[in-house]
């Protein structure tokens, strides 16, 4: 069981890698908790493969400094999407 886990934790960082997701992406891709998926790459990782934990938190990282601008322009989205709604009745 150990194995699987450890072969688990390299998937899950490869498909971050390969795919620049998030964490709550590739947690709904392989059908898993979020604080799972991110307990795996931040500690499970770094003792399994150091140079791909580094690609991983580098990629994490990124994320995380942009999480505030995806959320503002889902808002103006959604802002804009009720006003067209409004407009239309």
């Amino acid at each position: 069981m150990f194995s699987d886990i450890n072969n688990l934790t390299i998937e899950l960082a490869k498909d971050i890698v390969e795919n620049k997701s998030t964490i709550r992406a590739t947690a709904r891709k392989f059908n898993m908790a979020k604080s799972t998926v991110h307990y795996y790459l931040k500690y499970r990782l770094k003792n399994l493969d150091t140079e791909l934990y580094c690609l991983v938190q580098e990629i994490l990282k990124y994320n995380f400094d942009e999480k505030h601008i995806r959320g503002g322009l889902a808002t103006k989205q959604k802002y804009l999407i009720e006003k067209d709604v409004e407009n239309m009745l």
